[in-house]
């Protein structure tokens, strides 16, 4: 979408207040003319006027002058008041567009993209919006609405001075127009640059433990002095384009206003230009002039909100990768049987991962998936989720394609709990319920306490009501970990994803909390991600994965016997954890 079709689909809502403002702008740009011919019609009544008739013939144009700025005073305070209800409600609308299409984007969006970068481009579409909007109709409209009424202002002395008002106008203006071609390409540079470097500096802040423990202060100094100096080179140039910009406008001033005034002096000599008109001429082109000259700093701002909007909506508005049907259905699960019918996938500019994989998880089942890292277990379970979409086949839940139910019911039907949980920057209590969201207290209490977080949660200051700090900061790796379980047992969905559940609590904890666990699964389809093959000797079934493929597939003691790729993992295996990679001589 282009800026100008955003920006006009965006201020739809506040179309009277922009027609307020337009009014406003209207009757600026009549008054920038209109005060100036009525301090004419003084002037020139003034010479030899006897003073016994100053009131009646002064009187009538200082009344209208006054009334004039009276006008004008009050018609900048209801601007005021409309840009009130403009400009907040305007970057609230707009950061609700934006951030509800972001929360529809594939999962790729987020691998490739700094999260501060992304939130920073939010934050410049919100607020540049706005600022383009009065832009607009402050400056462009309001002013280009003066010079036609200056311009038949002047021509009521002489048309030559109406005509080289225009000339200089159309060249001051054209010049500004085409200039500003590049200014906006070197101000979109410039917003990205800007961007990149708050992008990183969130990268480092969030990373913070891992460049004081590593040591890395001097290195992430120096990568983020070569973003800062991209940033610099980025601004320079933009810069010293505007500085161009400003000498040429400020060339042509100079050469307009010197044949004014040499054509001025020549006509008074002469007796065809009166004092009013000296007066009327020399204001109304200073007035034009004092708005014209800043078209070029105005030229720029709008450049570089146009640049900081483009670049947002670059990233928002492109393409929905993952998207609902038209006519997609909410999912029913009632038994939660899961089936991979030839099944191809493949991630963006990377070999195929899985080709032709057919697979059936009967209702109910436990099953565990094992394997080296890079085998295809997370994407497997990723695939179910709908967080990327498979490249052929299809995958059927309860005999649903998941492609054609909505994405919202699918996810409703399953229990996630991840092995590193990310919690929001809110209170524990937010958190457990965001397992779901019309929970009453008592249940997440519940919740808490069938998880063994209740314990902890009751021993902090605030308890329930407690933040837990940016991704959850606060909180030991156990004790996250404990809150995501919290959630899924809150969620109660027929089908479970699990991946090591336990393995970042203290052993003692852990034993109360498979116990917890088991139960969770009673009656669900559930599939657990394994690094610790300990945790898999009572499911039904362990598909064994290697390079996207399933090698092996059966229940734990029957893979033992078999004495294959399961058993030699099983063997390998060191204090109850897998090798992250394949032995040398296996690869």
């Amino acid at each position: 979408m282009s800026v100008t079709k955003f920006l006009l689909s965006s201020i739809k809502p506040f179309r009277w207040w922009v027609a307020g403002q337009v009014l406003v702008a209207v009757i600026w740009a009549i008054d920038l003319s209109l005060s100036p011919y009525l301090l004419k019609i003084m002037i020139d009544r003034m010479p030899g006027l006897p003073l016994s008739e100053a009131y009646d013939a002064l009187l009538p144009p200082a009344l209208f002058y006054f009334l004039m700025s009276v006008l004008v005073f009050v018609t900048f305070r209801f601007y005021d008041f409309v840009w009130l209800h403009i400009n907040p409600p305007l970057k609230r609308h707009i950061g609700f567009i934006l951030m509800d299409r972001m929360m529809k984007h594939a999962h790729h969006l987020y691998q490739d993209n700094f999260s501060g970068n992304l939130g920073n481009k939010i934050k410049d579409v919100m607020s540049s919006v706005p600022d383009l909007l009065k832009t607009t109709v402050d400056r462009f409209f309001s002013h280009g609405l003066a010079f036609i009424i200056a311009m038949g202002a002047v021509w009521t002395v002489n048309i030559k001075f109406s005509m080289a008002l225009c000339t200089w106008v159309a060249i001051f203006i054209g010049g500004s127009i085409f200039l500003s071609k590049t200014a906006r390409h070197l101000s979109d540079e410039a917003a990205e640059a800007r961007s990149t470097v708050v992008g990183t500096i969130v990268d480092i802040l969030s990373n913070m433990i891992s460049v004081r423990l590593f040591t890395a202060h001097k290195g992430e100094r120096n990568k983020l002095g070569l973003t800062l100096d991209t940033y610099v080179k980025a601004d320079q140039e933009r810069d010293w384009f505007f500085l161009k910009i400003n000498a040429f406008q400020g060339g042509s001033f100079t050469i307009y206003q010197g044949i004014i005034l040499f054509w001025l002096i020549q006509g008074f000599k002469h007796g065809s230009i009166s004092p009013g008109d000296f007066a009327l001429i020399l204001m109304v082109n200073i007035s034009i002039i004092n708005c014209l000259w800043p078209l070029s700093k105005d030229i720029g701002t709008v450049a570089e909100l146009a640049g900081n909007v483009t670049q947002g909506l670059r990233v928002a508005l492109s393409p929905l990768e993952i998207e609902d049907k038209p006519d997609a259905k909410d999912m029913i699960v009632r038994k939660g049987e899961i089936v991979f019918s030839q099944v191809h996938f493949r991630y963006r500019d990377a070999e195929a991962l899985f080709e032709n994989k057919s697979v059936t998880i009967l209702p109910g089942q436990k099953v565990g998936l094992v394997g080296y890292s890079g085998g295809g277990k997370t994407t497997f379970v990723n695939l179910i989720l709908r967080l990327f979409d498979v490249t052929g086949g299809h995958i059927l839940i309860d005999g649903q394609d998941i492609r054609e139910v909505t994405q919202d019911s699918l996810r409703s039907n399953i229990g996630v709990i991840p092995q590193d949980p990310v919690l929001f920057h809110r209170s524990l209590i937010e958190n457990i319920r965001y397992g779901r969201l019309d929970a009453s207290d008592a249940e997440v209490i519940e919740a808490a306490q069938k998880a063994h977080a209740h314990e902890f949660i009751v021993q902090l200051p605030r308890g329930y009501h407690s933040l837990v700090g940016d991704r959850g900061v606060k909180l030991s790796g156990g004790q996250r970990q404990r809150i995501s379980i919290a959630r899924a047992i809150l969620k109660n969905a027929p089908i479970l994803l699990m991946d090591e559940a336990t393995s970042q609590l203290d052993s003692v904890t852990e034993g109360y909390i498979q116990d917890v666990l088991w139960k969770l699964m009673q009656g669900k389809t559930t599939i657990v991600v394994a690094h610790r093959l300990s945790t898999l000797l009572h499911m039904d079934r362990i598909l064994v994965f290697d390079l996207g493929k399933i090698v092996e597939d059966g229940s734990h003691e029957d893979l033992l016997a078999k004495g294959g790729h399961y058993k030699t993992l099983w063997d390998t295996q060191v204090g109850g954890f897998l090798p992250e990679n394949r032995e040398p001589e296996d690869v």
